[in-house]
């Protein structure tokens, strides 16, 4: 036996073995049994060209340091996605390479926002690319690094040029930035992150819901304290990144909300529309997306978000209901695209 331990050959020959084992085991066996066992959901669509090589870009810029893909079942994940993560949703991912194998970008430390479904939440281009080039000029208070090597500063841009709108304190220069195709291609990325649907409708609930608060009434029996959704959470995941915490928008990219005649107006129909079916009306700012349609939202989320902004800053306009946001949307629904 103490030949065994003085032998460096055996020694080493024998963990070598022991070594090769454990990763048939542990690490092989369970990768193949998961591919066998799982399967992309059937709703779920692969990355187009652009998106795949801008999943590329993700990777080498270092993003999967601070983000993650993974919404976990837990209660206070719900704002990252509309369902915990399932495997399905990771099964149709493949090697980068024979060497790389960055497939699965779950990632390990959330010190920005989870991408899940990012694609459903911010899915505008324009937003997508301000943010890039410098993450200050749409979030103030964010810590992550510009990417400006991403965007060429031209003094007249050609037709086909996509035009980022910096505004004049972000840049020193004069001319007009566009984004370069690998911006353009990170952005594809991004915007392809969205939750897939489970088949049917099918939904899954959070674990550890939050308890609903109850009070005693006149007549001490106890009842649910039901607010209704809250309308300034909802408008921060929404809608705060382009229309600002202050509601007054990015001047020549995203609109004010603060003082506007469409949130203002005693008919709430236009805004509604706007909301629901997203807005590409205006040469001067970027396209709104559907944010309604995109996000799945329901008329008493709708009606709070609309409600939020219908008497903030200093806005004053009557609030709407649930009930009639329903009719609202009802009709919108049935009006020729």
């Amino acid at each position: 036996m103490m030949d065994f331990f003085d032998n460096h050959n055996k020694l080493f020959g024998a963990a070598f073995l022991l070594f090769l084992v454990l990763t048939v085991f542990v690490a092989l066996v369970p990768a193949v049994s998961n591919e066998k066992n799982n399967a992309p959901l059937p709703g779920f669509e692969p990355l187009n060209d652009d998106a795949a090589k801008g999943k590329a870009l993700y990777v080498a810029n270092g993003c999967v340091a601070c983000h993650t893909q993974q919404v976990r079942n837990v209660d206070m994940d719900k704002m990252w996605g509309k369902r915990p993560g399932i495997a399905a949703d990771y099964a149709s991912n493949e090697r980068t390479d024979l060497w790389r194998n960055t497939a699965t970008l779950m990632g390990t430390e959330r010190t920005g926002p989870d991408l899940t479904s990012i694609g459903t939440r911010l899915p505008g281009k324009e937003w997508n690319l301000i943010h890039l080039f410098n993450p200050r000029i749409v979030v103030k208070e964010s810590i992550m690094p510009a990417y400006p090597w991403l965007f060429e500063l031209k003094k007249e841009p050609s037709e086909n040029d996509v035009v980022v709108i910096v505004p004049g304190k972000y840049t020193s220069q004069e001319g007009t930035w566009v984004a370069k195709k690998e911006a353009l291609q990170l952005v594809a990325y991004l915007q392809s992150l969205k939750q897939t649907e489970l088949p049917g409708g099918a939904m899954q609930d959070f674990l550890y819901k939050k308890e609903i608060k109850k009070e005693l009434n006149t007549d001490t029996e106890t009842k649910n304290v039901n607010a209704g959704p809250d309308g300034s959470a909802l408008y921060a995941t929404h809608c705060q990144a382009c229309h600002q915490a202050h509601g007054e928008g990015l001047k020549g990219a995203f609109p004010a909300l603060k003082g506007s005649e469409i949130v203002l107006n005693e008919n709430p129909e236009l805004m509604l529309n706007i909301i629901i079916n997203g807005y590409d009306a205006r040469q001067e700012f970027g396209i709104m997306p559907a944010v309604g349609k995109n996000a799945g939202l329901k008329p008493d989320e709708i009606a709070a978000i609309m409600n939020h902004e219908r008497t903030s800053w200093e806005n004053n306009a009557k609030k709407v209901t649930g009930e009639q946001v329903k009719k609202l949307m009802d009709v919108i629904n049935q009006l020729p695209n």
